[in-house]
């Protein structure tokens, strides 16, 4: 409220915003320049000017009104006028310091853009998102079929797909040269014989070179050797050895156990969130099936997890427009009954082996629901598992990728 004092420093202003709308006040004075004198931003001192400034037009249909609506409108009206375009450069105007930047809201997306092929020839493609991927160490390959397995009868039901429906980003685990102009001679020779390698043994869907440029391996129709033996599950549906149901796309980089960041090049993670976008759009790929060759891989000799542990838990999942998938609790401990040691704790990172601890305690319960102990319930799990796991079309476990032990 307020207080007499307040209303005599302000009845000039008021008194002169009165007499713009017919009401009478004695001692007018324009208290506006008093106001805007203590606005020490030029730009937003002209517009404090300007909004409170009568308009000839409008006078004439103006009725009058009591002196405290005057006020109100008079106070309220022209601080929402500029704070409405800039909130804190108007309070930092008014406390006489500088002007402080406006923020500038962050666009999320829940599906991906339209992307479409603007070019393409035998060389290379182009994309409307920016994206361009160079074809000269395409590789032909086999038709890509699976099964998909649904969760609310696992074991039964299984529906044949021939689309890919997830991407497993993987690391070369290869050797590095220094990223530095004077190793330019040796970055490419490393980078083409990497090419060479992994077209040979059609090992990836797309590579991303130490320079950005993304390079079609095996087409996106045929499966390729990436995954090997591995388990993922969605919302809906589990599927097993992902080298046919799901892309592979693999960093020229290395990661090191246990870490929490991996040393790959700014316009390598760009690169891949464009391709990212791109095969999402074409393929409907959900954001939940796009995950790391160490959340995926196992071992089914000694039915544990993290056989690979490239991006074990220093994935860049928002650099891609993706959410953290780290989050989500092993579907090859949870549905399958695999298990992990002190060794994968260490090895794997905290993020990998925290959702490793949360799906095992999701099979403890799951065992007292059923009535059985856990051992005896992980038992029918496993030979779950190894009754899907059966080669079910070309590719289905052959291959793992380069040197991502």
């Amino acid at each position: 409220m307020f207080s007499p004092e307040d209303f005599s420093r302000i009845r000039p202003w008021v008194s002169w915003r009165a007499r713009q709308v017919g009401i009478r006040i004695k001692g007018v004075k324009p208290v506006v320049e008093w106001s805007a004198a203590r606005i020490s931003d030029p730009v937003w001192r002209l517009r404090y000017l300007q909004a409170v400034a009568p308009r000839p037009h409008a006078l004439s249909r103006v009725k009058p009104v009591p002196a405290i609506v005057v006020i109100l409108l008079s106070v309220v009206g022209c601080g929402a006028i500029v704070a409405f375009r800039h909130k804190p450069v108007i309070m930092r105007a008014f406390a006489g310091g500088p002007a402080a930047p406006a923020a500038r809201p962050v666009e999320v997306r829940e599906a991906p853009r339209d992307v479409w092929l603007v070019e393409k020839t035998a060389a290379f493609e182009s994309y409307s998102n920016g994206l361009r991927i160079e074809n000269q160490y395409r590789a032909e390959g086999d038709n890509r079929s699976f099964m998909a397995y649904p969760l609310g009868a696992l074991g039964s039901n299984a529906e044949p797909r021939s689309v890919p429906v997830g991407i497993v980003y993987h690391t070369t685990e290869s050797l590095l040269a220094p990223f530095e102009s004077s190793q330019n001679t040796v970055l490419k020779r490393v980078g083409e014989s990497l090419l060479e390698y992994v077209r040979r043994r059609r090992c990836y869907h797309f590579l991303i070179d130490r320079f950005g440029r993304v390079f079609r391996i095996v087409d996106e129709t045929s499966p390729a050797g990436h995954a090997g033996h591995s388990v993922w599950a969605d919302g809906e549906y589990a599927y097993v050895n992902l080298n046919d149901s799901f892309l592979g796309i693999s960093f020229e980089a290395q990661t090191g156990a246990g870490e929490a960041a991996t040393a790959v090049e700014a316009h390598q993670v760009r690169a891949a969130a464009m391709l990212t976008e791109m095969l999402r759009r074409r393929y409907g790929i959900e954001a939940a099936n796009c995950v790391t060759h160490a959340q995926v891989s196992v071992n089914p000799d000694n039915m544990r997890i993290g056989y690979h542990l490239d991006w074990a838990s220093s994935f860049p999942f928002d650099r891609l427009g993706l959410p953290d998938n780290y989050i989500v609790p092993s579907p090859a401990i949870r549905l399958f009954g695999f298990s992990f040691d002190s060794d994968f704790e260490q090895r794997a990172g905290p993020r990998m082996s925290g959702n490793a601890a949360v799906a095992e305690d999701q099979v403890v319960q799951q065992a007292g629901a059923a009535h059985l102990a856990p051992e005896l319930y992980r038992k029918s799990l496993r030979k779950l598992y190894r009754r899907l796991a059966q080669p079910a079309g070309t590719g289905a476990v052959a291959g793992d990728g380069v040197l991502a032990r």
